[in-house]
């Protein structure tokens, strides 16, 4: 039958076609295509990913209509997974969906509290019946957030005392910048801690441009915050860590940062940055980009399931 339901592993030479599944899938979700070819090409060489056992493309007649992948960089028992699937192609979500399911109990290893994780859009294609029939819950909202920028927008005087240094790609700096993401963001939901070579593996695997990224310094406290951003997306510049250590908030650090980073991207030529934010953030992190003309682009919930073996 032309329309038989067939599943094989992704390979490398599948990003093009896998690019175009999730951009498919953007126009319907979000209204626009925002995945590029760079972020797919990523993730099929993810250096914790087999693509053999731990990715999977369904086709029906011939055309590509849903792609899964699962990885465990996270910790023992935690495994992140991404599914995309064409609306109306229910079996093919469903046949992704157990082999997910299947090969993260596996990379858990019987882990105690094991859970397989997944973000999908709160209006996604995926069937809305579907996760929760398979004992999957929602555990957080994410926004992704943007703004549009003047492009004669004047760098920001900083707060008393704040110096700002690029983060120019010398071990030493490279180092300090990961110290303070680690400790700026070791209260936030997921965050994974990961030790410098890791940590340097993951956030360098496309290629980041050091000098976009900057820390700050108060004259008491030393550094106590930290810009990560990247250019290397089609529709806008990304805001991708923005962190500022428990001793020195409430100083004006983070806002002074998030200013930093709009006068950057408008000198370089954007006219859009964005970044994502966990509504639930317990810094206030929302209404900080809010109350600097950040909206609401669109969200996604992280669902959860826990992992128990079968039996």
């Amino acid at each position: 039958m032309s329309d038989l339901l067939t599943v094989r592993p992704a390979g490398p030479s599948d990003a093009g076609d896998i690019c175009g599944l999730l951009n498919a899938v953007d126009l319907i979700e979000i209204g626009r295509p925002e995945t590029d070819l760079a972020a797919v090409e990523a993730d099929l060489h993810h250096p914790d990913v087999d693509l053999a056992r731990d990715s999977w493309l369904a086709f029906e007649g011939g055309r590509l209509v849903a792609y899964a992948l699962v990885w465990a960089d996270s910790g023992p028992g935690r495994v992140d997974s991404e599914h995309y699937v064409l609306p109306g192609h229910r079996t093919a979500a469903v046949r992704l969906l157990e082999r997910m399911e299947i090969r993260a109990r596996e990379l858990a290893a019987g882990a105690p509290g094991a859970w397989l994780r997944l973000q999908l859009n709160v209006e996604p294609t995926l069937d809305a019946d579907l996760l929760p029939g398979r004992g999957y819950r929602t555990v957080r909202r994410y926004q992704v957030m943007t703004r549009t920028l003047e492009p004669d927008r004047a760098a920001p005087a900083p707060p008393a005392g704040l110096t700002l240094r690029p983060c120019d790609g010398d071990e030493a700096e490279r180092r300090r910048a990961h110290a303070l993401i680690e400790e700026s963001f070791a209260e936030h939901f997921g965050h994974v801690e990961r030790p410098y070579g890791p940590w340097l593996d993951h956030i360098d695997g496309r290629g980041l441009d050091w000098s976009l990224v900057w820390i700050a310094s108060l004259p008491a406290l030393g550094d106590v915050g930290v810009l990560l951003t990247r250019d290397d997306r089609t529709s806008m510049g990304w805001l991708s860590h923005l962190g500022v250590v428990r001793a020195a908030r409430g100083r004006g650090v983070g806002g002074f940062l998030l200013r930093h980073g709009f006068a950057a991207y408008a000198a370089r030529g954007r006219s859009t940055v964005g970044l994502g934010v966990d509504t639930a953030n317990v810094t206030g992190a929302l209404a900080l980009y809010e109350a600097h003309g950040m909206t609401m682009h669109y969200a996604v919930n992280t669902w959860e399931v826990a992992l128990h073996s079968q039996g």
